[in-house]
């Protein structure tokens, strides 16, 4: 076969399985890359990119690589953008956390949002109690959305800050 067919073939599986695996693991604070993260990405990048080149280190087969992923990244965002099922599918929803001062319990457990997490967002948007919250939503970037139910009408967002387990000095 083609060496650049080849690389071109292997990219797009890649491609494929890393959004599955994404999509599978949950991940919904994408924005929020901890110092774990970030390494993660880092090995996963390392350990695929034989997978997609092969025994091919030229700058032509590496180049090859790129443009498979830009091109499939593109017309991925194109088609999520034309498509409503297919961005369900590749999306994550947002999730109602507290709808007119009532919270939702089974969808905080749910998201492992405690209630000083809550508390905390709830305080960066100046509320002090959960009923003058006519709506707190949970994002699909991770953060946190607030509409008070006071006359002025006020919307701010926080940036969740998800605790991650430390791995020694690390974190």
């Amino acid at each position: 076969m083609n060496q650049y067919l080849d690389i071109i073939l292997r990219s797009l599986a890649v491609y494929a399985f890393m959004l599955i695996a994404i999509r599978l693991t949950g991940k919904k604070e994408l924005s929020q890359l901890n110092t774990t993260d970030v390494v993660l990405i880092l090995l996963i990048s390392n350990a695929v990119q034989n997978a997609m080149v092969g025994n091919n280190t030229s700058l032509l087969g590496g180049l090859v690589a790129a443009a498979v992923l830009f091109a499939l990244n593109y017309a991925l965002k194109k088609l999520m953008f034309k498509s409503k099922k297919f961005r369900e599918l590749l999306s994550e929803k947002p999730e109602i956390l507290i709808h007119d001062g009532n919270l939702d319990f089974a969808t905080l457990s749910k998201l492992d949002i405690s209630n000083e997490e809550l508390r905390e967002a709830m305080r960066e948007h100046g509320v002090e109690r959960y009923k003058d919250v006519k709506l707190a939503m949970f994002e699909t970037d991770g953060n946190i959305s607030i509409i008070t139910g006071s006359g002025d009408l006020k919307q701010t967002q926080y940036k969740r800050k998800k605790k991650h387990k430390s791995l020694g000095s690390l974190n």
